[in-house]
């Protein structure tokens, strides 16, 4: 996992900063997306991520009050 975290790490330092120094015309753009993707996909794993990190914590606070409700019905009954 390290490894694989390593790599990606590399890919995408040299894709955000290094790849502008070098000239347009240099075969190594032919492996990188366009540097627009460079900003739009760790915006959309960014957003995706918040997403289901805060819908976990909606879920879990509406079952937690939930139980809480219900110990409390059955304690009334």
């Amino acid at each position: 996992m390290l490894l694989a975290a390593s790599v990606v790490f590399t890919y995408y330092t040299f894709w955000a900063l290094l790849l502008p120094f070098f000239d347009a015309s240099n075969p190594i753009h032919d492996f990188f997306p366009s540097r627009e993707w460079a900003v739009r996909l760790p915006a959309f794993i960014l957003v995706s991520g918040l997403s289901a990190v805060g819908s976990f914590i909606g879920i879990t606070v509406v079952k937690e009050k939930r139980a809480k409700a219900q110990k409390a019905k059955l304690r009334m009954a």
